[in-house]
């Protein structure tokens, strides 16, 4: 993404959700959501379709960290699918390396986990991926690479993600630290704090 001076928890705000871009911070009583009721919200009977559409549209796109351009190719590319456009784009950026390594526990947000998988800390069937956008698909194996696995940290963001559940469609060894795709995400077990029909309304215009 492009950098951004703004600070991190204005961001979940103003959008009046977490996005998870603080790592561990956003679990506890310490997020700035939880402990800021009030924030720099927008009153509902104030806004336009136009700005609901928006900023649904901005929810999903800060808190999965990909750029304008990218988050238009994951739209067209969902479009082009046979499924519901709305579920299909939820899916394809569940799909991404990032997000999957961070569900897995792997790391505190999806931040620095696009951060270890670019300086090649992460393998994919046995195979180095430097790409954060890559998707994975089902029976994919990712975990650290042998030195990664002695990183402090990565073991640190393993025991600090017990106190969250790990989604159905993916599966973790916490002791030889290696995950598993199972199988893609059900309807179910996709993002429900965004309104995505609101999403697909805002490309529709």
């Amino acid at each position: 993404m492009g950098l951004s001076l703004e600070s991190k928890c204005v961001r979940c705000r103003r959008l009046n959700t977490k996005l998870f871009l603080k790592g561990e911070k956003c679990f506890t009583k310490k997020c700035a959501l939880e402990r800021r009721k009030r924030g720099p919200v927008i009153s509902e009977r104030r806004m336009s379709q136009y700005a609901r559409q928006l900023r649904e549209k901005q929810k999903l796109r800060l808190k999965y960290g990909v750029t304008e351009t990218q988050f238009e190719r994951y739209y067209e590319k969902a479009e082009r699918m046979s499924g519901l456009t709305g579920e299909e784009l939820l899916r394809l950026l569940e799909r991404r390396l990032d997000n999957v390594v961070w569900r897995m526990g792997f790391c505190s947000s999806r931040s620095q986990a696009r951060q270890f998988i670019t300086h090649g800390h992460f393998l994919v069937n046995g195979r180095k991926v430097k790409v954060p956008s890559y998707l994975v698909n089902p029976e994919d194996i990712v975990e650290p690479t042998e030195k990664a696995k002695k990183f402090e940290l990565i073991k640190q963001n393993i025991k600090n993600s017990s106190n969250r559940a790990i989604p159905g469609w993916l599966e973790v060894d916490t002791k030889s630290l290696v995950g598993k795709v199972v199988r893609l995400p059900e309807k179910e077990e996709l993002d429900q704090e965004v309104d995505v029909s609101l999403v697909v309304e805002y490309y529709s215009r």
